[in-house]
């Protein structure tokens, strides 16, 4: 928020706008701008001057926190503390109307790509039915139905930001995911695959050792390094734990926006036209090649900025 006021320089009265923000550590910043009048404040290039020194002020925090290298370079970093204003911005200018409609546009779109990543047969019009006008399509698998119905509770906490990397909320969101497909609630009790993968998932009997172990890390980590590298190596972690006996997949992604929201970006959508993509980047991370997998993300991250969210408002 701007606000004005008068600062006393050598006997002389100065009127400046003022705009504070938080800085990612926690830390107010103020900037402030000398104007001619009150009425200026309002002006749209004063706003869009703070707007830039605030993106300015992320860009430098996060090059001095994180060192650039062959992945996330100096520009790469800088975009994506641009998205991460820009985001804000958008959403903070948006009526409650327009946020819920966008919210609802993208669980739509983020629930068909997820679903049909792993498989699912529903159409993009099918999912709009189901979550827009709770229409099930005639002559549909009732599983499929019901997975696509339950990713819109899973996204109505996900945008409360009432999930959490905690194993109480990472088990919750599977059973809300799962309900009423069969499915077994809570962590496996047989063994299990990674799709187009060649590693081997955690046995049973040390899935919960394993699960405490990467909660224990990302906990550490958080605030140690890039939110990018951070959601990288979770989501693969995660994925190769495969703690559920299914829905390891839809979780996982669900898992993912939670990272990028508790670090102030926006969330992403994987398509299934990148399916072999992010299943190959994820083969590649076992590997010990984590770089495929960090610049697949990076990608979706400014691709679904640009081509979801930005569209939207290009429309408004």
């Amino acid at each position: 928020m701007v606000s004005v006021k008068y600062k006393t320089i050598n006997g002389k009265k100065y009127l400046y706008a003022e705009h504070s923000f938080r800085l990612p550590n926690g830390k107010i910043k103020k900037i402030s701008k000398l104007i001619q009048n009150k009425e200026e404040e309002k002006n749209r290039g004063i706003k869009d001057y703070f707007l830039k020194k605030q993106m300015e002020s992320y860009q430098d925090y996060a090059l001095e926190t994180y060192k650039p290298d062959s992945i996330l370079n100096e520009e790469q970093i800088k975009k994506l503390e641009q998205i991460k204003v820009e985001y804000k911005e958008i959403m903070k200018s948006f009526t409650k109307n327009q946020i819920k409609d966008i919210l609802d546009r993208f669980t739509v779109n983020f629930t068909y790509e997820s679903n049909a990543i792993e498989g699912n047969s529903l159409t993009l019009k099918d999912v709009t039915l189901i979550l827009g006008e709770n229409v099930v399509p005639k002559n549909k698998d009732l599983r499929e139905v019901y997975e696509t119905r339950n990713t819109r509770e899973a996204h109505e906490l996900l945008f409360k930001n009432k999930v959490k990397i905690n194993i109480k909320d990472i088990i919750n969101i599977h059973s809300i995911l799962v309900k009423d497909t069969g499915v077994q609630l809570g962590f496996k009790k047989l063994p299990n695959y990674l799709l187009m993968r060649d590693l081997k998932t955690t046995p049973p009997e040390k899935v919960e050792e394993e699960m405490n172990k990467l909660i224990l890390w990302y906990k550490a980590s958080k605030n140690k390094i890039h939110p990018l590298r951070l959601v990288s190596e979770f989501h693969a972690r995660f994925e190769s734990i495969h703690p559920f006996d299914d829905g390891n997949g839809r979780t996982g992604r669900i898992l993912l926006n939670a990272i990028l929201f508790e670090h102030n970006y926006p969330p992403l959508i994987i398509r299934k036209t990148a399916r072999i993509a992010y299943f190959s980047s994820l083969e590649a991370f076992d590997k010990g090649y984590k770089n495929k997998l960090e610049r697949f993300l990076l990608d979706k991250i400014k691709d679904t900025f640009e081509k979801f969210f930005k569209i939207y408002v290009k429309y408004l």
